[in-house]
């Protein structure tokens, strides 16, 4: 490998790697990745964090410049920060998957909207909750949690380790059945009240056959499913706190040498 003045071989090595194993967190982290922060911008903060954190995993590290052997190093760095990413990201689309479920629910599904930001398709609650989970992350310092989170994968699998590609891929998977729980979690309160509802206009209509349930329903489906959306809020916080250390957990957990 070819030397830059002032900087050695090893560095410009242990530079790249961390870089690999940095760069799926502005790919798939919540707030890394917003298509709100411009791709320079997000290219020049993912570069800023592996220089500061080459030192770190540089640390009583030798690495073989074997270019076979980097390559090899490197597709290992992409897939460890890939799970790393992979179980934040998941968790916190536990939100997006709970609105869309509150929205089947409710109604709101007739009206979807073009989100200007990502350009794709959604529905008024799924955003909401989206934009919702993603403040909640900056406020609870979920960013910090992330970051110190990779840094320690550094002292689990050193830049010349190996991880165990199994546990990478069964926390994986386990990142992905929790998506589906938290997202019921989440909605659970809403969608049990919802169906209540629905089983008390079917008591009505049974009843009064000549009342228009249709046209007095839906409008109080959107009354009750607003109002605890609202009530339940402000639980929201601690939830997605809870939930993002336990992801964060669990994804080191799954990332281990052989």
């Amino acid at each position: 490998m070819p030397e830059i003045p002032g900087l050695g071989a090893q560095t410009i090595a242990g530079f790249v790697l961390v870089l690999g194993r940095i760069a799926p967190l502005f790919i798939l982290a919540p707030m890394f990745s917003s298509k709100m922060i411009p791709p320079r911008v997000r290219g020049i903060a993912c570069v800023a964090l592996a220089i500061g954190m080459t030192p770190l995993a540089l640390r009583n590290e030798k690495l073989s410049l074997d270019t076979a052997n980097l390559a090899g190093l490197l597709i290992k760095e992409l897939l460890v920060g890939l799970a790393f990413a992979f179980a934040i990201g998941a968790f916190i689309s536990a939100l997006s998957v709970a609105g869309t479920l509150l929205d089947n629910s409710i109604g709101f599904s007739f009206g979807s909207l073009v989100d200007p930001i990502t350009g794709t398709q959604g529905t008024v609650l799924q955003q909401f909750h989206s934009m919702i989970g993603v403040a909640i992350f900056i406020a609870i310092g979920g960013d910090h949690w992330a970051i110190q989170g990779i840094a320690k994968t550094y002292d689990l699998v050193p830049l010349s380790g190996m991880p165990d590609f199994q546990a990478l891929a069964a926390g994986a998977m386990h990142a992905f059945v929790g998506l589906s729980v938290a997202a019921i979690e989440l909605a659970a309160p809403v969608l049990l009240a919802l169906l209540v509802t629905d089983a008390a206009f079917g008591m009505v209509a049974r009843a009064v056959p000549q009342v228009n349930v249709f046209s007095v329903g839906f409008p109080s489906k959107v009354l009750v499913g607003l109002l605890l959306i609202g009530a339940t809020l402000p639980f929201t916080a601690s939830w997605l706190a809870d939930g993002l250390s336990g992801a964060i957990s669990d994804a080191l957990r799954s990332i281990q040498a052989i």
